[in-house]
C-alpha cells in the first residue's frame, strides 16, 4: 500500500531471469510468441530457423541485440541443431531450455491408399527427427549442469486419431512417447523433459495445406469459426500466446517437479466426447 492509500500494480516477476533458451521454430506462429514471451520475462534467447526474413525480423523487433540472436537452422539436419546449440552456448555461456516448436503439418492425405511415402517421411524428419536432435543435444549441454528444461511441441493429435493427416498425427504421438523416454533417462540428471499439445491455432501452419493464393484473411476466419464450433471450451478463442504460456510456465522452475508430462493446452477437447450431444 502507498503512502497515499491506493494499491500500487506489482510488475510480475521475471520467471526466466538469466536463463538461456533456443527456441526452434522461432521465427513465426507459436514460436515467435513464445520468444516474445521468453524475451519479456529475462531470458536470452536463440531462435533458429530456416526462415532467415522473418527470424530476423522478430530480432530486430525486439531490439536487443545482447540477449536475442538468429541462427539458419534446419532442425532435420543434426549438423545445424548441434551447431545452433555450441552457437548458443558460445554467445550466451549455457543452455537452460531448449523449445523442440519446429514442424510441419503436411498435406491433407484422406485415401491412404494414395499416401505418398515421400511426403510422410519428410513430416516424421521435421517433427520427430528434428525433436530428437533438439533433445540430443541440449542434453550434451545439460547433463554436465545437473539442470535444464526440455519443452516440445506436440498436438491433440499426439493422443486421439483423426485429427490429421496420418504421417502428422503419428508424428506427435512420436514425440510424446519421445518425452517420456527421455524424461526416463534424463531424471537422473535433474533435467525435465515434457511436452505442450495445443487445439487447433490460426496460424500459417494451419493454412500450410492451401495454396498460397488461398491464404486469406477469409481463410483464417473460417478456420477460426470451425475449431471454435468444434472445441468443447466456448467462448474463449485459443491463441499462440495461450500456448506460449504453458511453455513459459513448464520452462520455468514453477514446474520445477514436472517431467514427462503432456500439458493438453486444449480447453477440454480430448477429455470429453459430444457426439451424444448429452451437453449440448
Amino acid at each position: 500500500m502507498s503512502t497515499t492509500g491506493v494499491l500500487l500494480a506489482s510488475t510480475p516477476t521475471p520467471r526466466l531471469s538469466g536463463k538461456v533458451a533456443l527456441v526452434t521454430g522461432g521465427a513465426d506462429g507459436i514460436g515467435e510468441s513464445i520468444v516474445r514471451l521468453f524475451h519479456s520475462h529475462g531470458a536470452k534467447i536463440c531462435i533458429v530457423d530456416v526462415q532467415d526474413n522473418l527470424g530476423k525480423q522478430v530480432c530486430e523487433s525486439l531490439n536487443d541485440e545482447a540477449n536475442v540472436v538468429y541462427f539458419h537452422g534446419d532442425v532435420t539436419v543434426e549438423e545445424d541443431v548441434s551447431h545452433a546449440v555450441d552457437f548458443t552456448v558460445d554467445r550466451f555461456g549455457t543452455l537452460d531450455i531448449i523449445v523442440n516448436n519446429a514442424g510441419i503439418s503436411g498435406s491433407p492425405s484422406p485415401d491412404i491408399r494414395e499416401a505418398d511415402l515421400s511426403e510422410f517421411d519428410k513430416v516424421f524428419s521435421v517433427n520427430v527427427k528434428g525433436v530428437f536432435h533438439g533433445m540430443k543435444h541440449a542434453a550434451r549441454i545439460m547433463i554436465p549442469n545437473k539442470k535444464g528444461s526440455i519443452v516440445s511441441l506436440a498436438s491433440v493429435a499426439s493422443v486421439i486419431g483423426g485429427l490429421g493427416p496420418h504421417a502428422y498425427t503419428g508424428s506427435k504421438h512420436a514425440v510424446l512417447g519421445l518425452t517420456k523416454n527421455v524424461a526416463a533417462e534424463l531424471g537422473k540428471h535433474g533435467i525435465r523433459v515434457n511436452c505442450v499439445s495445443p487445439y487447433g491455432v490460426a496460424t500459417a501452419l494451419s493454412m500450410a495445406h492451401l495454396a498460397e493464393e488461398e491464404r486469406t484473411e477469409d481463410a483464417l476466419a473460417g478456420f477460426r469459426d470451425f475449431t471454435g464450433r468444434m472445441g468443447n471450451l466456448q467462448g474463449v478463442e485459443l491463441t499462440t500466446n495461450d500456448v506460449a504460456n504453458a511453455v513459459l510456465f513448464l520452462a520455468s522452475d514453477d514446474a520445477r517437479y514436472i517431467s514427462g508430462d503432456n500439458l493438453m493446452v486444449d480447453g477440454g477437447f480430448t477429455s470429453v466426447n459430444h457426439t451424444l450431444k448429452v451437453f449440448r
